[in-house]
């Protein structure tokens, strides 16, 4: 089992106890190619709302501990940063599979899913902040993953307002950068011992199928740095459609230049269809995400900007629930451009483990102890889920495009 880094991260410089050197793959991470082993226009002016009653209040707890739960599972921040005496990779993916049951072959967090291809056309414009050769001109192959946050692979894509996006970049020179981001613009924990609390205060009540809501209550009331997710939470809804949602990479990572200067650095995804209706109305289709994805594939390509916000000092690298100011410096770095799809159950990201310390030369983890955690985590689960056999194809969506046609 990976170890991570200890709880304040590593020093500047040095690569985080159990991690690679940049570029390599960790061992049991070999290219897709390899089987492994392991988202009112009123007419008379607002009225102030009333205040809600305690059962509103608390009825409003539950709906928004499963969001949180959802955001949790999307990324799976569990293990890596791990003290052996209280916390283990295992022991936190064992309560995943507690709240949403065990579902052979499939991931336990992003278990329902599709696999997406495309490339990375980059605009030069990051080179200068970062040696790494995905962000030299040119154009670098991606291997994608969309999918809807939580362990249950049947579930339905109105259930949670959540969206997820994991991205493979594998380079020339055999490099590969992966990365994990989410729909939502701030993560609701800061550590990994506060996520695993966060599952066990979830466990869902075998009477109702849903978390309590005054347990709910009482870890929030615990985690105050949980507020500014909880704000945004409160007001999400499910989206239409995976191209018309931002995506957020939420943890810091440093670019690394010529030099060997540190730029501090955050990455989202800007899609450039945003206005765009959906080309699937979700009506009582359980998959309408993917069936949008089809039929807007069949169209032509999807596209997103990738976009770096450069930190400053006294930003924090290290707190993934706090955004940095809204007046940082943005580089846009280029375009990732999706051509086609292909079922999770056989496509090219089957066998992909998007652990976000797997990066190339040119950028580095941060102090962020939840980048370690989420590493030793996705390895349980890839070693779990590919000792089981690969995902039965029905739960996992028979949508699939063919590569992009003349543009």
């Amino acid at each position: 089992m990976q170890q991570g880094s200890d709880r304040n991260g590593p020093p500047p410089g040095q690569t985080p106890p159990g991690s690679q050197p940049p570029g390599r793959l960790p061992p049991n991470r070999q290219p897709p190619g390899a089987r492994q082993q392991d988202g009112q226009s009123p007419k008379d002016r607002p009225q102030k709302p009333r205040p809600l009653t305690t059962p509103q209040t608390l009825l409003r707890l539950t709906a928004i501990g499963a969001i949180v739960l959802a955001s949790g599972a999307a990324f799976a921040y569990v293990g890596g940063w791990l003290d052996p005496q209280r916390l283990t990779p295992d022991r936190i993916v064992n309560a995943l599979e507690a709240n949403s049951g065990v579902h052979e072959g499939f991931r336990r967090n992003h278990a329902k899913g599709v696999c997406v291809i495309g490339r990375f056309e980059s605009s030069g414009a990051a080179h200068e902040l970062s040696t790494a050769s995905v962000f030299a001109p040119g154009s670098t192959p991606v291997v994608g993953r969309l999918a809807l946050p939580g362990g249950n692979p049947y579930a339905s894509d109105s259930s949670v307002p959540i969206r997820s996006f994991a991205l493979m970049f594998t380079s020339a020179n055999g490099e590969q950068w992966r990365t994990g981001m989410n729909s939502m613009p701030v993560f609701p924990l800061s550590t990994p011992q506060a996520f695993y609390d966060q599952q066990l205060a979830g466990r869902p009540d075998p009477k109702t199928g849903k978390p309590d809501p005054q347990r709910m209550q009482a870890f929030f009331a615990a985690h105050p740095e949980a507020a500014a997710f909880l704000a945004w939470a409160k007001t999400a809804k499910p989206s239409a459609s995976y191209a018309t949602e931002g995506y957020y990479g939420l943890n810091a990572f440093y670019l690394i230049d010529g030099n060997g200067k540190r730029q501090p650095v955050r990455w989202q995804l800007s899609p450039l269809d945003a206005a765009a209706a959906p080309a699937a109305q979700p009506g009582h289709d359980a998959d309408y995400l993917q069936t949008d994805l089809q039929q807007r594939l069949t169209q032509g390509p999807l596209r997103w900007r990738l976009l770096l916000t450069l930190g400053e000092p006294g930003d924090s690298t290290s707190d993934a629930t706090r955004q940095w100011p809204a007046d940082r410096p943005t580089v846009d770095a280029g375009t990732v451009v999706i051509t086609s799809s292909a079922p999770q159950s056989d496509g090219p990201c089957r066998d992909v483990n998007y652990d976000p310390t797997v990066l190339p030369q040119g950028i580095a983890v941060s102090d962020d102890p939840l980048l370690a955690a989420r590493s030793a985590a996705y390895a349980a689960s890839y070693e779990r889920r590919t000792g089981e056999g690969p995902p039965q194809a029905a739960a996992a969506s028979p949508h699939s495009t063919q590569p992009e046609r003349a543009q």
